[in-house]
C-alpha cells in the first residue's frame, strides 16, 4: 500500500533524459564498444535544458528520484554531476556492475519496488522500451524526445545491458 502522507515520486532517467550524451556516443559505434571510455566522458555531458526545466518543475511538488542504467561503479560521477548541474536532490538508482539485462527489465523492476510504498507520479525516460514497459505496467510516462537518437545508445540498452 503506497504512503500517501509522503510527497510523490517523479523519476527521471540521466543518459539522453538530463544529460546530453552526443559528445560520447563515438565509443559505441563499431564493432569493440569501448564502454570504460563511454562512461569516463559522462561527467563532460551538457545537460539537456527541457529535461533538467521538467525536473525542477517536478520537484514542486514531488520528490524527484533518478532511475539510470548506469552501472554503480559510476555513482559518484553521477552524483558530481547532477550536484553540478543544479539538478533537485534524490535518491539514484542504479544497476549493479553485473548486471547486463535489457533496461527496460532492470528499470521496470525499481520501478515496481518504488511503488510498492509511494505514488510514482511520472517517469520520464528518452527509451522507448523502457517507456512502452512502463505504461504497460501502469505508470504514467514522458517520452523524452528533446535529444537526437543514437543507435548505438539504443542498442546498448537493449541488447548489451550497459546504461
Amino acid at each position: 500500500m503506497t504512503d500517501s502522507s509522503r510527497r510523490p515520486l517523479a523519476v527521471f532517467d540521466l543518459d539522453n533524459t538530463l544529460a546530453d550524451t552526443a559528445h560520447r556516443q563515438h565509443f559505441l559505434e563499431g564493432r569493440r564498444r569501448d564502454w570504460a571510455g563511454f562512461f569516463a566522458a559522462a561527467p563532460d555531458d551538457p545537460p539537456l535544458p527541457a529535461g533538467v526545466s521538467l525536473a525542477l518543475d517536478s520537484a514542486r511538488e514531488c520528490e524527484v528520484v533518478y532511475l539510470t542504467g548506469r552501472p554503480e561503479r559510476y555513482r559518484r560521477d553521477t552524483l558530481d554531476w547532477l550536484a553540478a548541474h543544479g539538478l533537485p536532490e534524490g535518491d539514484v538508482h542504479m544497476r549493479s556492475n553485473a548486471d547486463r539485462r535489457p533496461a527496460r527489465f532492470t528499470k521496470l523492476e525499481i520501478l515496481r519496488r518504488l511503488a510498492r510504498d509511494r505514488e510514482i507520479r511520472v517517469l520520464v525516460d528518452d527509451d522507448e522500451l523502457v517507456c512502452d514497459d512502463a505504461e504497460r505496467a501502469g505508470f504514467a510516462v514522458v517520452r523524452a524526445r528533446w535529444c537526437a537518437k543514437s543507435a548505438a545508445l539504443e542498442e546498448a540498452q537493449e541488447r548489451e545491458g550497459r546504461t
